[in-house]
């Protein structure tokens, strides 16, 4: 059971005003070693999972031989689906940051917001970090806190 209920939160989560809307998040003073457990993360749950580089589709590969992008160069880009109407976009950018988008438009009823806390706590306790993510890019919408081992809305 999450702590969070769809009946309180569903007003804010399916703001009509914010069709497309994705809320982003980002875990700053990251290592090469924190974008492995992450990845190990991924494939240890099985969440569904598609890496692209430019436009070519490519095996996930281990964080340390990663090509992180220099200027110019196309972004790796990892989309995982943790589960129903939950998808989460990973830009790689450098190893000093995680960023992130997740897709919230599919997200309906108390499932959907259970799988979506579900990842934020999973990313947080296997990163031993608080996972935020902000809409609209600094309002602060969700995350996972750990200091408090759950999941809040900000």
């Amino acid at each position: 059971m999450a702590d969070l209920r769809w009946e309180d939160h569903a007003g804010w989560l399916l703001d009509p005003g914010r069709d497309g809307w994705l809320p982003g998040g980002g875990i700053a003073g990251t290592t090469v070693g924190d974008w492995q457990a992450l990845l190990d993360l991924v494939v240890e749950r099985g969440w569904e999972r598609l890496f692209l580089v430019g436009c070519f589709e490519m095996a996930l590969p281990s964080a340390e031989v990663l090509s992180w992008p220099r200027a110019g160069a196309a972004r790796p880009v990892l989309s995982v689906r943790p589960g129903s109407g939950v998808g989460v976009v990973f830009r790689f950018g450098g190893a000093e940051r995680i960023d992130f988008d997740v897709d919230v438009e599919q997200l309906r009823g108390q499932e959907g917001l259970d799988v979506l806390c579900g990842f934020l706590a999973a990313v947080g306790r296997r990163l031993g970090r608080s996972v935020p993510t902000y809409a609209e890019g600094t309002t602060p919408f969700l995350g996972y806190d750990l200091a408090a081992d759950r999941v809040r809305v900000r």
